[in-house]
């Protein structure tokens, strides 16, 4: 394709931008580091992560209590239906596969403050409502914000090679062991299921200041500045001979030229079709508060004769309260445990243990809570159940980053967002109208139904088409070594 000429004048207003930009870039790089810089970093990404796990994760702790709330205005209490509604926050989750990338243009750190924030304010939004419109309000920005990760783009381009998954891990093990905090607002501030909008605030509060603490605090990342300074310092004509090759080897972001670098190279191409059938697991992770509660509340019934509505309140406030607790426990060590298996085994073994890990703890879940076992036992098989789920999900963001180079890694990152839109496609067209139509008990059976053919299907396609990952240099990785 003919490659449109430039007039001198264009060029030279486009030198005099690149000139401004290197510079902004060359004093940033040139700032001194303090010596415990990493330790400190490591610090305000675990807080990052602290409050995008409460995010992404609050209002699935807190389901039942939200359906017997919300849907009671419209004389419903199912959890299918409150679905349903907030599916109406999905399509602006779509918008953000154009947004991710431009953090590949303008840098980590402000991705990282602005993400944060969102995820906070959709948190104080929700917490201040009283009906459904203003809880979709805040739901959309949750929506919005959570999936980019850019905490995850950070520890993966400043953490050393060797030792990158066992700090990734670590710092999700912390992250998910703040989830902790819901189950500790639900015992202090909820003392009846329909106060759940006080368990919102003090997390969206965290958030605002956490933000805030990134901004004062958090460097852009070296990694990032050298890529986008090699970029800045090429010529007009480099420019245009690679974007007339269409090599993809010195584009710089964007959600397509993701997607199509991802669909050129065979590595990232399989391991995004093992994320779109992984992700129909998903709807394990959306569940499982209503498999606890609907479980103790048979228990409860049984024991005393008491109503459902009854039993499901005494279920809130008491044994669904206390799994909670134990439930970032579980949560927190299988996604320790991922990071060590990881670095010593492979990324791909590690995705096996984890996947397995998730169906036999969901089944043991279902178990418990209907025998009436201890809470905390519960609980832990909670956690480490989803918390396996998402280790399995990291390790497959784990092996595209090391897939990606790095001036279009966030862009490729950005890109799995459609693969995994997929699987969660599936999740909801298939599960909600189900459990809608069959009711709140029929969630274990829909939900396994769904899970497990999706990760045993990912499984194969890990074990036999993708390559491991391990040791790769990120500075020197093109995506095409697997080719």
């Amino acid at each position: 394709m003919r490659q449109k000429t430039l007039t001198p004048a264009q060029l030279e207003r486009i030198a005099r931008k690149k000139q401004k930009e290197i510079a902004k870039w060359e004093r940033e790089k040139a700032r001194p580091k303090r010596s415990n810089y990493i330790f400190m970093l490591i610090f305000i990404v675990s807080l990052v992560y602290v409050t995008d796990e409460i995010a992404s994760q609050i209002s699935t702790l807190m389901k039942t209590e939200i359906a017997n709330d919300l849907m009671a205005q419209f004389g419903q209490k199912s959890v299918g239906m409150l679905d349903i509604v907030s599916f109406i926050a999905i399509p602006f989750q779509a918008l953000s596969i154009f947004y991710k990338p431009l953090s590949d243009r303008f840098g980590r750190k402000l991705f990282l403050v602005v993400n944060t924030f969102g995820m906070a304010l959709g948190m104080l939004i929700i917490a201040l409502t009283h009906g459904i419109a203003l809880y979709i309000v805040g739901a959309v920005l949750i929506f919005f914000f959570v999936p980019h990760d850019m905490q995850v783009v950070y520890v993966m381009e400043s953490a050393p090679a060797k030792h990158r998954a066992k700090i990734y891990s670590s710092v999700k093990c912390i992250a998910t062991l703040g989830v902790m905090l819901v189950p500790l607002f639900r015992k202090l501030l909820m003392h009846d299921a329909s106060q759940w909008r006080l368990v919102y605030l003090v997390p969206a509060v965290i958030g605002l200041v956490v933000s805030f603490v990134a901004l004062l605090f958090a460097r852009e990342t070296d990694t990032f500045m050298d890529s986008r300074l090699a970029y800045l310092r090429m010529s007009e004509e480099e420019l245009q001979q690679a974007k007339a090759e269409q090599s993809g080897k010195d584009a710089q972001g964007g959600f397509f030229k993701g997607l199509i670098f991802a669909m050129k190279h065979r590595q990232l191409r399989w391991v995004f079709i093992a994320t779109a059938l992984c992700n129909f697991g998903v709807i394990i992770t959306m569940h499982y508060q209503v498999v606890m509660s609907y479980g103790f509340a048979e228990g409860i019934m049984a024991k005393s004769g008491i109503g459902l509505d009854a039993a499901l309140n005494e279920a809130s406030i008491g044994p669904v309260t206390a799994a909670l607790f134990l439930f970032p426990v579980g949560s927190a060590i299988a996604q320790l445990l991922v990071g060590f298996f990881a670095d010593s085994l492979g990324r791909k073994k590690s995705a096996v243990i984890m996947a397995a890990t998730t169906l036999t703890m969901f089944l043991l879940l279902i178990a418990g809570s209907r025998f009436n076992w201890s809470p905390y036992i519960v609980g832990i098989c909670c956690g480490a159940s989803v918390g396996a789920y998402w280790a399995t999900s990291d390790v497959l963001i784990i092996i595209i980053s090391e897939s990606a180079p790095t001036n279009l890694r966030s862009s490729v990152l950005s890109a799995q967002f459609l693969p995994q839109g997929v699987g969660y496609l599936v999740a909801y067209a298939v599960g909600l109208p189900l459990i809608t139509a069959l009711g709140n008990s029929m969630v274990p059976v829909i939900t396994l139904c769904l899970a497990v053919p999706g990760l045993i299907a990912a499984l194969a396609v890990l074990a036999v088409k993708v390559h491991d990952t391990k040791g790769v240099d990120l500075e020197k990785v093109t995506g095409a070594e697997w080719d």
